[in-house]
């Protein structure tokens, strides 16, 4: 027997306020943000998370084996949109679709400009 040290990054207000779904060898368990250990069978494991709002998004899977008595640290990161997949490893990860999220924001920050802004310059 051993631990899966699941690590998942944010928490409500920075990723999203439903907790991802966890499996380990196709078995749902129960998480949370923050730190879960997880007891799991010693040798090859299999984990999946993804997020889920009206559909599951930020799907991410790692195969690692757990040697007897031990730990594994494992790390998954939520992505920035629901069109990005999710980040999982044994260290922390990054927050993936930061450069098309951020894109996106300047695009939409320059359309409220450009609507209050246009009456003005047509004057």
């Amino acid at each position: 027997m051993g631990w899966l040290l699941l690590t998942l990054q944010g928490n409500p207000m920075t990723s999203s306020m439903i907790t991802p779904t966890v499996q380990v060898n196709g078995w749902r368990v129960p998480a949370h943000y923050g730190a879960n250990v997880i007891p799991v069978h010693a040798g090859p494991n299999r984990i999946d998370v993804n997020c889920r709002w009206l559909r599951p998004y930020g799907r991410a899977s790692l195969e690692t084996t757990v040697p007897d008595g031990g730990q594994v640290p494992v790390f998954y990161a939520a992505p920035m949109h629901q069109f990005s997949r999710g980040a999982i490893g044994h260290h922390k990860q990054r927050r993936p679709g930061g450069i098309f999220f951020s894109v996106m924001l300047v695009v939409v920050l320059a359309l409220v400009v450009a609507v209050f802004a246009l009456p003005f310059l047509l004057v």
